[in-house]
C-alpha cells in the first residue's frame, strides 16, 4: 500500500487499554489535552527536534534506530528520520504482532510502503526483516526530567525496552512537545525510564 498519513490511534499502544494504574487515568486526559494544543501551535517543531537531536543526543552513523510513524498529535519525526538515513543510519519501524507482547521492530527507508497493524498503527511490510535497534525514538503523553514517561496504557514500550535492555545496551529517546513536561510522574516497578529527552526547545539527558 502507499505510505500513509497520519492515524487517529496512537502508535504501538491501546487509546484506551490498561490504565497502568488508577491514579494514571486522570494524568493521562490532562497531558492528552496538552498534547493536542502543543500540535495545534507546532508549526517548525518538527525542525527544532531535528536540530536538537543531532546536537544534542550522543547517536553514531551507521547505528540502528528504531523511529515510529507518528499517529493522531504525536510529534513528528519523519523529518529526523531522512536525516538520519542520509547519515547512513538504519531505520525501522514498529510493529505490534502480538497483544501484550513486545514491539518488534522492521527494516524500513523513507518513501518504503506500509501496512495497517492493530490500533490503528502502520509498520513496514511483513517480508521487511526484524532488526534490534541501538536507539529507539519512544511517543509519549507526559515526560518529566528524571526520564518518567507517561504512555497510552498498553504497556508495548516499557515490555519492548525491557526486553532490549536485557539483551544490550541501548539509548532510549523520548520525543516530546516542551509542553508536555510534568514536574514529576508517578511510577510502578515495571516502568522503563528513558535515557533522553528531546523538545522542539532543547535536548536533556534524563536526571539520574
Amino acid at each position: 500500500m502507499a505510505v500513509p498519513t497520519q492515524s487517529p490511534l496512537p502508535s504501538g499502544e491501546t487509546s484506551g487499554g490498561q490504565s497502568g494504574g488508577g491514579g494514571k487515568t486522570d494524568l493521562r486526559r490532562e497531558a492528552r489535552a496538552l498534547r493536542r494544543a502543543a500540535h495545534s501551535r507546532s508549526d517548525g517543531a518538527a525542525a527544532g527536534i531535528l536540530r536538537n537531536f543531532v546536537e544534542g543526543v550522543p547517536w553514531r552513523s551507521r547505528a540502528v534506530i528504531a523511529g515510529y510513524w507518528p499517529i493522531s498529535d504525536e510529534v513528528d519525526v519523519r523529518p529526523l528520520l531522512d536525516a538520519l538515513a542520509e547519515q547512513g543510519c538504519l531505520l525501522a519501524l514498529p510493529e505490534v504482532e502480538r497483544r501484550q507482547q513486545p514491539l518488534i521492530f522492521r527494516r524500513w527507508s523513507p518513501g518504503a510502503p506500509l501496512e495497517a497493524g492493530i490500533h490503528g498503527t502502520f509498520h513496514p511490510l511483513r517480508e521487511s526483516p526484524s532488526l534490534r535497534p541501538d536507539l529507539v525514538l519512544v511517543p509519549l503523553l507526559a515526560f518529566d526530567r528524571r526520564g518518567g514517561r507517561l504512555g497510552y496504557g498498553g504497556g508495548y514500550y516499557d515490555r519492548t525496552m525491557a526486553a532490549l535492555r536485557s539483551e544490550k545496551e541501548i539509548l532510549t529517546v523520548g520525543i516530546a512537545y516542551a509542553a508536555q513536561e510534568m514536574s514529576e510522574l508517578p511510577t510502578e516497578p515495571h516502568d522503563q525510564r528513558l535515557d533522553w529527552i528531546v523538545t522542539e526547545d532543547w535536548a536533556l539527558e534524563a536526571l539520574s
